[in-house]
C-alpha cells in the first residue's frame, strides 16, 4: 500500500484559494494548511519566496513538488488523486478536451478578464493600488454577463453539472466565479441560480469554505493547521 501523500496548501481567504481547499475536500485528502493571505507580507517572507518566487497564493506542496495558480492546482489534484469513486476529471479523450475548454474559458473570460479587473480597479478592491476606474469596472461587469451567456446555454438543457451528469473540477472553477460575481453585485443568469444552489449544498464545498477562512485577528495561526475530509 502506497504511503499517504504529504500535502501542504498555502493560502486562505480569497476566491481563488478556496478552489484548492474545495478540490482537496472532494477528493477526501488530508492536508496541512498554511493560513497566509495575499498582500499581508506573508507571501514575501524568505521561506515562502523560496517555494514560490511569484509570491502569490495559493501554492500546493505535494512532497518535494510545488505548484501554484489555483486552476493548475485543481487540475493537478484532479489528475493525480482522482479515483473511480472520487473523480474530478473526465477520462475519455473528447470529454477531457471539453473539460479543458471549460476550464480555460472560466479562468480567462470569467475570472481574469472580468472579475479580477473589477477587483483591481474597484473602490472596494485593489483600486488604491492599481487605480480606481469606475468605467473600467462597469465594462468588466458587462463583459462578464456577456460571457456568462455561454454558461446559460450549457445549463439550459437541465443538466446537473457543467459537463452533464458528472461533477468535475470545472464546476469548482465556475462556482467560485459565480460566488465572486454575486459578491460584486454583477448578478448571474437565471438558470445558474439552481446550479449554484446545488454546488453550494455539496458537503465538500462547505468544508472548503470553512477551510478557506482566514484566522481571526485575535487568534493568529502558529504553525500548520491540519485539514481532513
Amino acid at each position: 500500500m502506497a504511503d499517504a501523500p504529504h500535502l501542504v496548501l498555502w493560502g486562505v481567504g480569497t476566491s481563488r484559494t478556496v478552489r484548492a481547499h474545495w478540490a482537496l475536500a472532494e477528493l477526501g485528502l488530508t492536508y496541512e494548511t498554511r493560513a497566509i493571505g495575499p498582500r499581508t507580507g506573508e507571501t514575501k517572507t524568505a521561506e515562502y519566496t523560496r517555494l514560490n518566487p511569484r509570491q502569490k497564493v495559493p501554492l500546493l506542496q505535494d512532497g518535494d513538488f510545488s505548484i501554484g495558480e489555483s486552476a493548475a492546482i485543481v487540475a493537478y489534484l484532479s489528475r493525480t488523486y482522482s479515483t473511480p469513486e472520487r473523480a474530478l476529471i473526465p477520462e475519455a479523450q473528447r470529454d477531457y478536451a471539453a473539460w479543458l475548454e471549460w476550464c480555460f474559458f472560466i479562468v480567462t473570460e470569467l475570472d481574469s478578464t472580468s472579475l479580477y479587473v473589477m477587483r483591481r480597479h474597484g473602490a472596494m478592491g485593489l483600486g488604491s493600488i492599481y487605480g480606481i476606474a469606475p468605467e473600467v469596472v462597469a465594462k468588466a461587469g458587462e463583459y462578464f454577463r456577456e460571457q456568462l451567456r455561454h454558461v446559460e446555454v450549457a445549463l439550459s438543457d437541465g443538466r446537473e453539472f457543467l459537463m452533464g451528469e458528472r461533477f468535475t473540477s470545472a464546476d469548482i472553477l465556475l462556482t467560485t466565479c459565480l460566488d465572486w460575481a454575486i459578491a460584486y453585485g454583477v448578478g448571474i443568469c437565471d438558470n445558474a441560480q439552481p446550479y449554484l444552489a446545488r454546488m453550494q449544498a455539496r458537503p465538500a464545498y462547505q468544508q472548503g469554505k470553512i477551510a478557506n477562512q482566514p484566522p481571526a485577528p485575535s487568534e493568529p495561526v502558529v504553525g500548520p493547521t491540519a485539514r481532513s475530509t
